[in-house]
């Protein structure tokens, strides 16, 4: 069985309303921790950096502004697979990207065909894997 789903999309990162530039984005979808997906994003002459949230977060977000904490997802225009904004933020800091709504539902379908949406808890090792990424965690904020 295969357990992970990649792509790479293009993303405009939207430094004003003036000005944005394309950056390459790889999304990633892993059954080991199959709630969330995962956004790479190469922005240039910086180290890649990865956000990990909910899976179900972006597809609410494709069709109606979703998020509640330090992502947010909604998508530009009223007509179906419009464009879609994201918006991470950490503390003050935000990054504003937009993405084409349709390589990202493909990749969602694929996510899907992988693990049905509402089936990630039949796998059995999820908690296992949640268990040791916890202990990681942990592990890593006493250690520092």
């Amino acid at each position: 069985m295969r357990e992970s789903v990649q792509a790479e999309v293009l993303m405009s990162f939207v430094v004003s309303e003036e000005l944005s530039f394309r950056i390459p984005v790889e999304l990633g979808y892993e059954t080991k921790d199959p709630y969330a997906v995962r956004m790479t994003f190469h922005l240039p002459g910086d180290a890649p950096v990865t956000w990990a949230f909910g899976r179900e977060l972006l597809l609410d977000g494709i069709n109606a502004p979703s998020g509640d904490g330090d992502v947010h997802i909604a998508p530009t225009g009223p007509e179906d697979l419009s464009d879609v904004s994201i918006r991470l933020q950490v503390g003050s800091d935000r990054a504003q990207f937009r993405a084409s709504a349709p390589p990202l539902v493909a990749f969602l379908d694929r996510t899907d065909k992988l693990v049905p949406l509402g089936q990630e808890c039949s796998l059995g090792d999820f908690e296992h894997h949640l268990e040791e990424a916890l202990g990681r965690i942990l592990a890593e904020e006493n250690a520092g």
